[in-house]
């Protein structure tokens, strides 16, 4: 039986961590500060922004949110972005998507600051992260890395299978896991016997957005398991990896939700904080 990689507890202690970094930059005179920008009324992206609020406030991180209508403009939305990127009080934007169809998203992100790109989307961070330079790397496969470490099960040498080529998940942990030197094999919906991949994989990252794609006999005995597939079934949150049979062949698993979730969301919070240090010469 798996051991349970519990992600509500590892976003605990990094919450800490947080709260401990705010008291630092604030003891410097800097007032961290996270800004929002959201387009449209859609009501799962503002429950989405609602949440990333009440994260910041609970580590004393300032936020603003801008909302700008469904029918705004494409220059409207550039000019907020360059407003922000120029004001010196703020350290981290986030820029909701999907953007409205109207828009042109990687016309629109050209003009986020790399420097204050927390959600690692832009071009720049992208190439940082693939040339292995310093930059943000996406949240959420951020949040798979520090899964994995929790296990302490070393990431050099083994095997690792990122199911899932997304530029947002699958495409950056399969980056991050070749920087830890790992042997990285990315599969897809496209990938011929998934399976025969699945069962070499020493660590294996579930990313795909299917439901119980992943089944236990595709599983290595032993393995490191980590599922950052959010799937809605029945009015439920499930994940890629079929759990209850996965967890009787895996070493770790992390659940659905309680495992990757919670801690991408933490993430956010240190990269504002990193960019903050960073902006004000403090890292």
């Amino acid at each position: 039986m798996a051991k349970l990689i519990d992600g509500k507890a590892i976003a605990a202690e990094m919450r800490e961590e947080c709260i401990a970094r705010v008291m630092k930059l604030k003891d410097a005179g800097v007032e961290p500060r996270l800004d929002v920008v959201i387009v449209g009324d859609d009501p799962a992206s503002h429950q989405y922004v609602n949440s990333r609020l009440k994260d910041c406030a609970e580590i004393g991180l300032a936020s603003f949110t801008h909302t700008l209508p469904a029918e705004a403009e494409q220059a409207e939305l550039i000019a907020l972005l360059e407003k922000l990127n120029a004001d010196s009080s703020v350290h981290g934007i986030l820029l909701q998507m999907p953007l409205p169809k109207h828009m042109d998203q990687e016309e629109v992100l050209a003009h986020l600051s790399p420097k204050k790109d927390v959600d690692g989307l832009t071009v720049a961070n992208a190439g940082a992260l693939y040339t292995g330079r310093e930059g943000f790397a996406p949240c959420t496969p951020s949040s798979v890395m520090k899964l994995i470490k929790s296990t302490g099960v070393p990431i050099k040498g083994k095997n690792a299978v990122v199911v899932g080529r997304s530029i947002v998940v699958g495409k950056p942990a399969a980056m991050l896991l070749l920087a830890e030197h790992a042997t990285v094999t990315i599969c897809h919906s496209r990938t011929a016997d998934l399976a025969e991949h699945t069962r070499n994989a020493d660590i294996l990252v579930a990313a795909v957005g299917v439901p119980g794609l992943i089944k236990g006999d595709m599983v290595k005995p032993g393995a490191v398991v980590v599922d950052a597939g959010i799937n809605r079934v029945d009015g439920k949150t499930v994940g890629d990896v079929e759990f209850d049979s996965a967890e009787k062949t895996a070493g770790w698993i992390s659940p659905v939700p309680g495992g990757v979730g919670p801690v991408t969301r933490k993430i956010l919070l240190e990269n504002t904080l990193k960019a903050a240090e960073k902006l004000n010469g403090l890292d």
